[in-house]
């Protein structure tokens, strides 16, 4: 299980991280890219993977990580329940999803 204090400080402990309100959740972005949000009350994270990447996270365990279950899931948000997840899962997804808001488009 991953506490609230630890789950902010692993996602505030990413290069350039803020946290800021969204709608009722709380953000994580790197820039103004939201890389995940948290739902205090239910203990989820959702975090943006890209698609290769949350394929391989939905394998390890259903129950832990799913992808969102709508549009939002088929773009790449991906929820991990905080009661169920390693600190070693979580520290990984962060960084993939980190990674990925904050790499340089090219074209």
């Amino acid at each position: 299980m991953i506490t609230l204090p630890a789950f902010r400080q692993m996602a505030l402990g990413l290069p350039g991280a803020t946290e800021q309100p969204h709608f009722e959740k709380t953000s994580f972005r790197a820039g103004k890219k939201i890389f995940v949000t948290l739902d205090e009350p239910k203990q989820l994270a959702c975090v943006k993977l890209p698609a290769a990447e949350q394929d391989v996270f939905c394998l390890i365990n259903k129950d832990m990580i799913y992808p969102v279950p709508n549009k939002w899931g088929q773009q790449g948000w991906t929820m991990i329940d905080l009661k169920l997840v390693t600190k070693s899962i979580l520290a990984d997804a962060l960084q993939k999803a980190h990674a990925a808001v904050t790499a340089k488009k090219s074209g």
